[in-house]
């Protein structure tokens, strides 16, 4: 926070920040660690979904205190990563079907009656999940409604050409913009 802070005073313009959670706490999540292959117990619309949604609003009201506020968050760091990662590397398996069903009846709702203004980012990974990704979310009319706009990860480019997966999408969802959030050389 005071990184932060000092950033948001050496700038001439103000600073679009975004957050992206890797985990929920261990008691949340099917495997009952931060760690490994697992999602969040239960599913949309239960306890461990609003109280997760509503770790965001307390995570954005936190950094409010400091006069740090947050022009995005992303439901969740690459979600499919959740079923493939190293067994210690922290994360939450989503499946699009799940992440649309958390942002339409507990992420979305949460952040719409929270007094932040906080855009949501949705998919938060690999762009060879679009446009599949978007169809499921977007698709449907309540989820599409919380969304601003994708998060792309720009890994396995050689694999999926723009036009199959940006351009598509895109021209699928014009009203939702697509944002690279992640990328490296590696």
């Amino acid at each position: 926070i005071p990184l932060l802070c000092r950033a948001l005073a050496m700038s001439k313009r103000p600073l679009l920040l975004f957050a992206s959670p890797w985990t929920a706490p261990a008691w949340m999540k099917s495997n009952g660690d931060v760690r490994g292959k697992g999602a969040l117990k239960g599913r949309a619309g239960d306890k461990y979904h609003k109280t997760w949604a509503n770790y965001f609003i307390k995570f954005l009201d936190e950094y409010a205190k400091h006069n740090v506020t947050f022009w995005a968050v992303t439901a969740q760091n690459e979600p499919l990563a959740g079923l493939f990662t190293p067994p210690q590397a922290p994360t939450i398996a989503f499946t699009a079907a799940q992440q649309r069903d958390f942002i339409a009846q507990d992420l979305g709702p949460a952040l719409a009656r929270s007094p932040h203004r906080t855009r949501l980012l949705m998919l938060d990974d690999q762009r060879i999940h679009l446009p599949h990704w978007a169809k499921v979310v977007l698709g449907n009319a309540t989820a599409a409604r919380y969304v601003a706009g994708l998060a792309v990860h720009w890994y396995l480019d050689a694999i999926v050409p723009p036009g199959g997966s940006l351009e598509a999408t895109h021209k699928l969802f014009p009203d939702h913009f697509l944002l690279y959030t992640e990328a490296c050389t590696g």
